[in-house]
């Protein structure tokens, strides 16, 4: 009963270890989560307004797949799809994830732009 006990907080402790100790950047990320920052990307895709529902969800289906490969440094909130535009808004440690996240998915990538704060009509009350 002992050896089940202690290998048990073996197993514990090392996947602990490999989840908490350090990410794809080589960054320690030990007992915290990474801090990350908002982002607005804009993408030139000529016909963006035009792609099917099936067309969205294959699109949606290979950024989770590549997000879930780069890991938690990289979050999707949420796009906006235009006529010949898509504005996606994310969470990531910084810039080079999200230019990782574009290479790996074959999505373009027209501008990148750091969200300071936002406001709504509640920021007048």
């Amino acid at each position: 009963m002992k050896q089940i006990f202690s290998a048990g907080i073996l197993l514990l402790a090392l996947s602990f270890f490999s989840v908490n100790n350090v990410n794809a950047q080589g960054s320690t990320t030990a007992n915290k989560k990474p801090v990350l920052k908002t982002y607005l990307i804009e993408r030139d895709i000529p016909g963006a307004g035009k792609l099917t529902p099936a067309d969205l969800k294959g699109i949606s289906q290979k950024s989770c797949a590549v997000i879930k490969e780069i890991g938690p440094a990289i979050v999707w909130l949420q796009s906006y799809v235009t006529g010949n535009k898509v504005f996606c808004v994310y969470q990531a440690e910084n810039e080079a994830l999200l230019q990782e996240h574009a290479k790996k998915g074959g999505f373009p990538v027209t501008a990148i732009t750091e969200i300071n704060s936002t406001i709504s009509p509640a920021t007048a009350e």
